[in-house]
């Protein structure tokens, strides 16, 4: 009978050393990444959020204090509606209006009010408030990013009428993160109420029309008489004292425009 020889495997022991540490490095940075990625959506959703509300909220009682008035002393009322309160875009190229201007800076408004200069680029110089979304915040001239829409303001697209005055007045504000002081626009209704305030009066708009979808160079919108550019029936064909409130839509993309249109109703003096 033959004998056999038994034959002993030797397994490389350095070798499985060497896959576990590569799988255990892989994984590590597998982590870091998640937690990298989670930081930077945290930073996005959150702080930036709670950074420019708070400088909004501070440039707002700043406001308040240079024309005399008691922070807080003026708040959204009911709507005039009947419908109760209620949560970056911009329409054009970049950092351009891409409209027809109205009579934006001097002359003095339908309502009597007295004139006033142009602001500085930049400068915060009306609050504007929205009784059913509970939205008070800056406007600031431009539309700049870094000097405006990221500090949590509202920006008044350049060449486009003040408050109150014939024309339009064009507001963009950013939908999601940095403050987001538009994010809701979607909800307002026909009839709700827009105040926007400057050192020397209130002026009330009515919400009037909106445009759901637009393209981002869609420069009509925020035209002196807005009509829409693309869908050439949205809009008006009078010349009158109108507001328009752009935002980028669907949230959390900046593919289209989603647009506001309200009529001045009403002049306060302060």
């Amino acid at each position: 009978m033959r004998e056999r020889i038994p034959v002993v495997v030797q397994r490389n022991s350095r070798g499985r050393r060497v896959v576990a540490r590569g799988l255990w490095t892989g994984a590590e940075l597998v982590v870091t990444l998640g937690v990298v990625l989670l930081l930077l959506v945290v930073h996005q959703l959150w702080w930036t959020n709670r950074q420019a509300r708070a400088g909004a909220e501070h440039q707002v009682r700043a406001l308040q204090r240079e024309w005399g008035e008691e922070p807080g002393s003026r708040t959204g009322g009911s709507d005039p509606g009947g419908e109760g309160g209620g949560d970056s875009g911009r329409t054009g190229r970049s950092n351009d209006s891409g409209a027809s201007g109205g009579r934006s800076d001097e002359g003095e408004s339908e309502g009597g009010a007295a004139a006033f200069s142009a602001p500085r680029w930049d400068q915060a110089y009306a609050v504007i408030r929205i009784p059913r979304l509970g939205l008070v915040a800056p406007v600031a001239q431009g539309i700049g990013k870094s000097g405006v829409l990221d500090k949590g303001y509202v920006g008044h697209y350049p060449r486009t009428a003040q408050p109150g005055r014939p024309g339009n007045f064009a507001l963009a504000g950013h939908r999601n993160t940095h403050g987001e002081p538009f994010r809701h626009i979607n909800r307002l209704r026909r009839g709700d109420r827009i105040d926007v305030e400057t050192r020397d009066a209130v002026y009330t708009y009515t919400v009037d029309r909106t445009l759901a979808r637009t393209s981002p160079r869609d420069g009509g919108v925020i035209a002196a008489v807005p009509r829409s550019n693309v869908k050439p029936y949205t809009g008006y064909t009078e010349a009158g004292s109108y507001v328009t409130l752009t935002t980028c839509t669907p949230e959390f993309t900046s593919r289209y425009r989603l647009v506001v249109w309200g009529k001045l109703v009403d002049v306060r003096s302060r």
